[in-house]
């Protein structure tokens, strides 16, 4: 696309200051924006417009994936939920840590875009066919057959292009563009929401709902990359094999992570599914869905950080500054939904009326052990996101790979027997266990101090609001009162705990 003929703010709505120019490989080149006083609430504005958007599409995809699963029984989405974990984790390990590397280095250096783009893109091209062919084959090695292989193939498809997408999109955060990027995020959830509710107009099958996933993924491939195209240049494709070894090298230790982060998250359902029942799996999906919508928060909200941390790597009173105030956005509004889930987490279930009573309680106890396992990640994950954007990849993957092996010795012995809460229970031992290993990576590899007090009072306000739950259930016995009841509390709690302070509301005002 055509370039001005004179430098020029670039960005526009997405806040990004500097100048725009030319560079060789057909890419524009935005310089890193100087700091501001007001970054801090600038950033949470930035953070309040993901949220509102992921709140004005993901809450209605889930209600709709509950209707799917009530359409097509228990067993055909617990095959299609281990299905698709099967390919998630294959489409994740393909990006072998491109898209962390490429978030890091092009926030703290404009030049890298140009300079190397020209070779990770086919790179990933590439990376991606490799990755799909050996899915399939060890799909068939694990007694994929026939049609559901073809379903495999077409999942793993669709995934590997999310997975491209995600890549695109981690170029937007690192130059800052975090309102372009919200609005990608929901982009491929709205459409496939709307697709969707037109095939249970006219008849859902497997079928017709794994074609739509992968159409809306297309869709929303041909879209961003357009629009990366029209930001900052065409794209001429030159891989040089030097620039690709310089990169898989550096990238290595973030591809193990998002290796042994894809094993850990998804090989509950995959060993659900091959030793137990595809029944199991479809009550572990039915109470997981609920995890990953809550969840999606956290995922939104933590490469923001990812970015911000990996810009400020060399100045650890900003990044003091930046966990103090990521740790209340992360945990603060997870507290509400898990001591909700924790007293009302059945009302959750009120699509499933083909299912049994035992049924639903079966989901009901997974749900209720899962949403402990959000409780841990609310308060630690940000470590994390630290650790991994300052240079502790390699620490942070062998905690994340003992507990993978852990997870994996509990399926073997509890998943025949106990199925889906077997699933949730394992998860959750992991979580607490890695979520140690953060603290104490940070403690010992880190400049910044981990706000134990401010956690303290995290820890308070969370007993607190289960207190008022508690105590409404047996006041009112009527699930939405108790939320709203527990809500106007919970924001007396924030106050009077001194987590959230007027002096600050007035300062960001």
């Amino acid at each position: 696309m055509g370039e001005p003929s004179a430098p020029r703010a670039a960005g526009g709505r997405d806040g990004r200051e500097g100048e725009k120019r030319r560079a060789p490989g057909g890419f524009s080149i935005i310089s890193p924006p100087h700091p501001r006083s007001g970054r801090i609430k600038k950033f949470f504005g930035n953070i309040s417009f993901v949220v509102l958007l992921n709140l004005l599409v993901k809450p209605g995809w889930v209600v709709v994936e509950n209707l799917v699963q009530d359409r097509l029984g228990h067993a055909a989405f617990g095959t299609f939920t281990a299905l698709f974990a099967f390919t998630l984790i294959f489409a994740s390990v393909s990006d072998l840590g491109l898209t962390q590397l490429t978030t890091k280095r092009v926030a703290a250096s404009a030049e890298f875009l140009p300079e190397y783009f020209p070779t990770i893109l086919p790179l990933k091209g590439g990376l991606s066919a490799l990755f799909l062919g050996l899915m399939l084959l060890t799909g068939w090695l694990i007694g994929y057959r026939g049609h559901l292989l073809t379903l495999l193939a077409l999942t793993g498809c669709g995934l590997l292009l999310t997975q491209y997408t995600g890549f695109l999109r981690g170029t937007l955060q690192a130059h800052q563009r975090f309102t372009t990027d919200a609005l990608l995020s929901v982009l491929e959830k709205a459409l496939l929401l709307a697709l969707v509710l037109a095939l249970l107009t006219v008849g859902l099958t497997l079928d017709n709902y794994v074609v739509a996933r992968s159409a809306a993924t297309l869709f929303t491939f041909v879209v961003l990359y357009g629009l990366i195209t029209r930001l900052y240049g065409f794209v001429r494709y030159r891989l040089r094999w030097s620039q690709a070894r310089t990169v898989l090298r550096a990238s290595l230790p973030f591809a193990m992570i998002t290796l042994l982060y894809g094993l850990n998250e998804r090989i509950d359902m995959v060993m659900l599914e091959r030793l137990a029942t595809p029944a199991e799996a479809g009550y572990y999906a039915g109470a997981y869905r609920w995890v990953d919508a809550i969840m999606m928060y956290m995922w939104t909200v933590l490469p923001l950080f990812f970015a911000k941390f990996a810009r400020a790597t060399d100045q650890p009173a900003e990044q003091q500054e930046l966990l103090w105030f990521g740790q209340r956005i992360v945990t603060v509004p997870l507290l509400f939904v898990c001591a909700f889930v924790l007293f009302r987490g059945e009302v959750l279930f009120w699509q499933f009326t083909h299912s049994t009573p035992a049924e639903l309680t079966h989901m009901t106890v997974s749900l209720k052990i899962l949403f402990v396992n959000v409780l841990v990640h609310a308060f630690f994950a940000i470590y994390s996101t630290l650790l991994t954007s300052t240079g502790q990849e390699k620490p942070v993957s062998w905690l994340v790979g003992i507990s993978i092996l852990l997870n994996v010795g509990l399926n073997l012995v509890l998943l025949p027997r106990y199925g889906a809460v077997a699933a949730a229970l394992d998860t959750l031992l992991c979580a607490v266990f890695v979520s140690g290993g953060y603290l104490w990576l940070v403690g010992q590899r880190s400049a910044v101090q981990i706000p134990w007090a401010l956690l303290a009072r995290l820890a308070l306000a969370f007993g607190l609001l289960c207190a008022t739950f508690w105590g409404l259930r047996l006041l009112l016995n009527q699930w939405l009162l108790e939320a709203v009841g527990a809500g106007l509390v919970f924001v007396g709690i924030l106050f009077a705990s001194g987590i959230v302070k007027l002096s600050e509301l007035r300062k960001g005002s």
